[in-house]
């Protein structure tokens, strides 16, 4: 059994999502789906492929899927920041000692998952850098607004601090009860394990923008709230992740 499970949020893509799903299941790990809430096309398309799945199971061929598919659903969305946590837990139930999330808007590689497997280890967050920054509009400037501040908190430069596409290592995660619901999630579990002294390591990964790719990323609402964490993080990092970050250096 692999100790890697590859945990996929999806909310409204159900056009990308099945092929972001096959070639997921063609790298050989097995493959969680957390549909968070949605209300297109995405419950049919997986209903479909958990059974198509089970018949490439069935068959000697198995059409190029080698890994095993499970879903867990939401009823309704609470959020990239609750898909995660409820992949997270329930890798930990399964057993994994690693979760590798991708986004289900295909803009990720999946061919790219054993470029940031070869960097595993037990306290290492491996992430994914994209190399094509700005081709989807004002995520550009987000991610540089981004980087700027997590360099602040942490004193660890990253090229790629929004990146979806990450390597965890479940043991060593900060308290769960620490993300928030939405977007911004993802940057307090960088900023938390930074200071928890995790090795963040970036790794290149490609990048494409499908004609069918649908964002959520709301370019004023989720700047705001990215606002506002960095205001919050900035004043925790005054009491909590220097202190903790110099200590770490002097005592290393």
């Amino acid at each position: 059994m692999s100790d890697t499970l590859i945990i996929i949020p999806t909310y409204n893509n159900a056009g990308t999502l099945e092929d972001v799903i096959r070639r997921c299941l063609a790298q050989g790990l097995p493959v969680l789906v957390v549909n968070d809430g949605s209300t297109d096309g995405t419950k049919s398309v997986l209903s479909d492929l958990e059974k198509s799945v089970l018949s490439d199971l069935d068959n000697t061929v198995m059409a190029g899927l080698t890994g095993h598919l499970s879903v867990l659903h939401h009823e309704k969305n609470l959020g990239k920041g609750q898909a995660l946590k409820t992949g997270f837990l329930e890798a930990r139930r399964q057993g994994s000692k690693y979760a590798l999330t991708i986004d289900s808007d295909g803009q990720h590689f999946p061919e790219d998952i054993p470029a940031l497997l070869e960097e595993k280890g037990e306290r290492t967050l491996v992430v994914g850098s994209r190399s094509q920054m700005g081709a989807d509009g004002g995520g550009s400037f987000a991610n540089r607004f981004s980087n700027f501040w997590f360099r602040l908190y942490t004193w660890v430069d990253l090229p790629d601090t929004q990146t979806g596409f990450r390597l965890y290592p479940l043991n060593e995660l900060p308290s769960l009860n620490l993300l928030s619901s939405r977007y911004e999630a993802e940057l307090t579990l960088l900023v938390f394990s930074a200071w928890k002294g995790l090795k963040l390591k970036p790794v290149p990964v490609r990048v494409a923008y499908p004609e069918d790719r649908v964002s959520h990323f709301r370019p004023g609402a989720d700047f705001l709230r990215i606002s506002l964490l960095n205001t919050l993080l900035l004043f925790v990092s005054l009491f909590y992740g220097w202190p903790r970050t110099i200590l770490r250096k002097l005592f290393r």
